[in-house]
């Protein structure tokens, strides 16, 4: 398949994804991102239009990809709980719900994360 339509598909996914999924300050939306050697996570509210916290497997320590999600998904829970935040929405991204995004999101939930 040509990459321009993944592309164009991916973002169609997404828009219909954002139009259902919002976050407020109780309750941020973890947005993902996945490039071809990294995945971006943030904590957005998007009444105020503030991202809350933000983390990326390029700072974390691990031989994998799934073991650095792993180390990223503990530390944006843990500056979760320091905003005082323990809920949040989730929010794929457009991409599928399997690989590292899956692996980002149990290890998110185990440490600590409802959603």
């Amino acid at each position: 398949m040509d990459t321009q339509i993944k592309t164009l598909r991916r973002t169609r996914r997404k828009n219909r994804i954002r139009a259902k999924v919002v976050g407020t300050a109780a309750r941020p939306r973890l947005a993902m991102y996945r490039s071809n050697r990294q995945v971006t996570a943030q904590l957005i509210d998007d009444e105020a239009n503030v991202t809350i916290a933000s983390v990326s497997t390029a700072t974390q320590k691990g031989d994998t990809p799934k073991e650095k999600c792993v180390a990223a998904a503990g530390a944006l829970a843990a500056a979760a709980k320091a905003k005082k935040v323990t809920s949040v929405v989730f929010d794929r991204g457009g991409y599928l719900y399997t690989g590292n995004i899956k692996v980002f999101a149990d290890a998110a939930r185990e440490a600590g994360l409802t959603f």
